[in-house]
């Protein structure tokens, strides 16, 4: 593992752990050069499926940019960045267990809806306005009148 401070390329483990979850492994390294320590997390490499874009291409399952995407509607909102790993992490889960071989992106996006409604209704709509590409503001006005109906139940 490389040091993020000086680069080298050897360090030591001086501390390994399972996470809360128990899926992946926090392990405190030590540089051999500088002496400084960082943290690590090791996960099993699990097989995802290809995402089907709304184009028609293929691309791998990407955590970090499916995390990227919902940290961005989460801005400035009190939704941790734990939060949105676990809610990542229960995706994947699901699409693992779902034995799809391909899963497209309009499934991905109504799981992430889903959880995102239950977490905060402004980060909701932010990635929904994003993720639904509304062709104009009546469309929009009809999911915002549709959230309010919910909220009030």
């Amino acid at each position: 593992m490389r040091c993020p401070f000086c680069l080298n390329p050897n360090s030591k483990v001086v501390d390994s752990r399972p996470d809360k979850e128990g899926s992946s492994i926090r392990r405190r390294r030590e540089c051999e050069v500088c002496g400084k320590r960082f943290t690590s997390h090791e996960r099993v490499e699990e097989i995802l499926p290809m995402v089907l874009k709304k184009d028609g291409r293929r691309e791998p399952f990407d955590r970090l940019k499916l995390i990227a995407g919902i940290k961005k509607a989460c801005e400035k909102r009190p939704v941790s960045v734990e939060t949105i790993e676990k809610l990542v992490d229960r995706l994947e889960t699901r699409l693992q267990e779902g034995q799809e071989r391909e899963v497209p992106t309009t499934t991905i996006g109504e799981l992430v809806m889903a959880e995102l409604h239950e977490i905060d209704e402004v980060a909701y709509v932010r990635f929904a306005s994003v993720y639904r590409s509304f062709k104009d503001i009546n469309e929009f006005m009809d999911e915002l009148q549709d959230l309010l109906k919910g909220s009030r139940s």
